[in-house]
């Protein structure tokens, strides 16, 4: 038993180390390319880890980037809010089908039918606050001033409101945060506090995750970290400070490449809620590009027939990749963009290389 063990580590590890290498030489010239300033990669399997980084920590002192590093992992922030509320599903506390209205009464328009479930898979057809269009609120371009507001649950979700929904509920399917602040709320209605003590007190202490963190508004990253660097009006600045309160329940965490793995291992391996709830956190609806998105889980279909689960982040400055194979190999990658461009192969190409 004991040869047993350590032959499956060690062919682990085998296994481990050319996909890793091949992605570090692949994120390397991305850097080169000045596509990214910076790149931190983990690949785990059974245990087992290859972490690295490309880039530096910053273009002015060019101090190599430290692969242990803190970093926005932007709508990654989803997939632990609808942990949350599935497992105050699994305990009797909501169901998926309840009205949102049920338990936050007046939070949505007279009449509303959302479901807890359609807030979570993005088939409630409310408006995305942080959607491109509302001058002041868009998340897609850097606002250097705007970005360091305070901001409140109840501000982002009148922004959300005060546009026409894109559809009727559950009549179709568009990525929308506003949901994501919905999520939030119920989870502080549910509990009697704040979703971020939530996420804390149920996940983040039970798995251990100490490098990973709910912000509020605090426009701080602790160190090390790799600045984060966006366009305004024409060039680059750097946007590593801003203040999470724009993104709340839809994107504020901070975390490290080692929780995020550890996260996703605890969720799809089925530690963190019930077989019957994970399996329709699962079930996905089609997002376009090869994607499809479920419960607050984004699932990605790969060239080799593969699908693999997780979740993407994007916010000022990082790009978060954060997703594992059913097999149990996980991939968690962390990029700041620079003045070049991204290929459009680059992360199919990266999926493949880990996961084919």
């Amino acid at each position: 038993m004991f040869l047993t063990k350590i032959t499956a580590l060690l062919l682990t590890v085998t296994t481990l180390t050319p996909a890793h290498d091949s992605l570090h030489r692949q994120l390397d010239a991305l850097v080169k390319t000045k596509a990214l300033s910076a790149a931190l990669v983990r690949v785990s399997e059974d245990g087992k880890s290859r972490t690295s980084a490309a880039g530096y920590r910053d273009l002015t002192s060019r101090k190599p980037a430290d692969p242990a590093g803190y970093f926005r992992i932007g709508s990654v922030t989803k997939s632990f809010v609808a942990t949350v509320l599935l497992q105050l599903a699994d305990e009797g506390k909501l169901s998926l089908d309840d009205p949102v209205a049920k338990h936050l009464p007046g939070a949505l328009p007279t009449g509303s039918t959302i479901t807890v479930r359609q807030a979570l898979d993005h088939t409630s057809g409310l408006f995305d606050y942080a959607g491109a269009g509302i001058p002041g609120w868009s998340l897609r371009d850097y606002r250097p001033v705007e970005s360091l507001y305070d901001q409140t649950p109840q501000e982002l979700l009148a922004v959300g409101l005060s546009r026409p929904p894109y559809f009727k509920p559950g009549q179709g399917w568009h990525y929308s945060n506003t949901n994501y602040v919905v999520a939030a709320l119920l989870i502080e209605k549910l509990t009697g506090g704040s979703y971020a003590d939530a996420i804390r007190t149920r996940i983040l202490r039970p798995l251990g995750l100490t490098h990973t963190f709910l912000p509020g508004h605090d426009k701080s990253i602790p160190q090390p970290h790799a600045r984060g660097y966006a366009p305004s009006s024409g060039k680059i600045v750097d946007a590593t400070r801003m203040n999470p309160s724009l993104e709340y329940g839809g994107g504020e965490m901070i975390s490290t490449s080692a929780d995020l793995a550890r996260f996703f291992d605890a969720l799809l391996g089925g530690k963190l809620t019930s077989a019957s709830t994970l399996k329709q956190m699962r079930a996905t609806h089609p997002a376009g590009e090869g994607m499809g998105y479920g419960l607050g889980l984004q699932k990605f279909d790969l060239t080799c027939g593969k699908s693999v689960y997780g979740h993407s982040g994007a916010i000022f400055g990082y790009l978060t990749y954060a997703l594992r194979s059913d097999e149990g190999r996980t991939l968690v990658i962390s990029a700041n963009p620079n003045t070049g461009q991204i290929p459009a192969d680059a992360l199919p190409k990266a999926l493949a290389t880990v996961f084919c």
